[in-house]
Parts: C-alpha cells; sequence; structure tokens
C-alpha cells in the first residue's frame, strides 16, 4: 500500500518543482554574446563609458528609463529599439528575438546588482 502512495506523490514532487531549462541556459548564454559584441564597448559590467551615472544598475534604470517601474523590460527593450542620446538606436541592427535577449539579460543583471 505505502509504494502505491509513494508513486503518485512522487510524481506530484517532480512536477511541482521546475528544473533548470538548457534552452534558457543557451538563451542567456546567447543573450551575453549579443551583449559583449553591441553593448559592452560603453557598457562593460553594467556601467557607462560616455555618461557616468546612466548605467545599467537597477538605480540609474529606474531614474533614467521612462516607465521602467511599470513595465522594466518594456522599458529597456525600447531604450535599446530606440537609443537615444549618445546610445544609437539598434532595431536595425538587431532581430526582435536578439533585442529581447538583451533586454532580458540586462534586466536580470540590474537586478542581480550587475
Amino acid at each position: 500500500m505505502k509504494r502505491f502512495l509513494l508513486i503518485p506523490l512522487l510524481a506530484i514532487a517532480l512536477f511541482s518543482f521546475p528544473l533548470p531549462s538548457p534552452a534558457l541556459a543557451t538563451d542567456v548564454s546567447n543573450a551575453a554574446k549579443i551583449f559583449n559584441s553591441n553593448c559592452a564597448s560603453c557598457h562593460i559590467g553594467g556601467n557607462n563609458v560616455l555618461i557616468a551615472e546612466k548605467t545599467l544598475k537597477k538605480e540609474a534604470l529606474q531614474k533614467y528609463l521612462e516607465n521602467y517601474n511599470s513595465n522594466s523590460l518594456e522599458a529597456i527593450i525600447h531604450q535599446i529599439e530606440n537609443g537615444k542620446n549618445a546610445m544609437p538606436a539598434f532595431k536595425d541592427k538587431l532581430s526582435a528575438q536578439e533585442i529581447y535577449e538583451v533586454a532580458a539579460y540586462v534586466y536580470q543583471k540590474a537586478e542581480q546588482g550587475w
């Protein structure tokens, strides 16, 4: 009887806890590559070599990106696509998927404190 109860409980436990996805690791790796190829020359380590206070750190993103507090990912995507001041627009250089991946990467790194 105990065996019969153990099997459903084990199945519930396995499906209740998400396992890391190999695809997610690939996405992060790809996003890092895109970031390093296109953004790191000005934003290495989340900093900004041109305007020191406009970093990619959470506090600066909250301060300088419009709508960051209401929709962080969309605010980052908008900045990447359209650029502003010294930052060029990347909507013609990167695909929509690449922009999304870089935006998610920047968001994640900002949340982790770079």
